[in-house]
């Protein structure tokens, strides 16, 4: 069992920047693929982006590829969420997850809570 908690969502302008947190308890946190969603108002929820293990790989959507950038610290339990060049259309809950890799498909196991992420326009 993994037991996920996120931080950092929080109000800002179009343009700006956040850095979601995702802190993992449980001694096994290094062996999962990790990985962020988020869902909009109305909408399902969407993949964003996963980090291999050893933090080796990673893999985004198209629509955040080159804006976002995903990490982790094996050490400290917790992967992160670099969000730049923040859009209106990014505005969602994001949720952290610990999962594994299926083929090139990120499966989710454990889910987080969610933070609230607004962009302003």
């Amino acid at each position: 069992q993994v037991q996920l908690v996120e931080s950092g969502g929080g109000l800002v302008q179009a343009g700006g920047s956040l850095r979601l947190s995702c802190a993992a308890s449980g001694r096994t946190f290094s062996s999962y693929a990790m990985g962020w969603f988020r869902q909009a108002p109305g909408k399902e929820r969407e993949f964003v982006a996963s980090i291999s293990w050893s933090g080796g790989n990673t893999y985004y959507a198209g629509s955040v590829k080159g804006r976002f950038t995903v990490s982790r610290d094996n050490v400290k339990n917790t992967v992160y969420l670099q969000m730049n060049g923040l859009k209106p259309e990014d505005t969602a809950v994001y949720f952290c997850a610990a999962g594994t890799y299926s083929g090139s498909y990120y499966e989710p196991i454990y889910w987080g809570q969610g933070t609230q992420v607004t962009v302003s326009s």
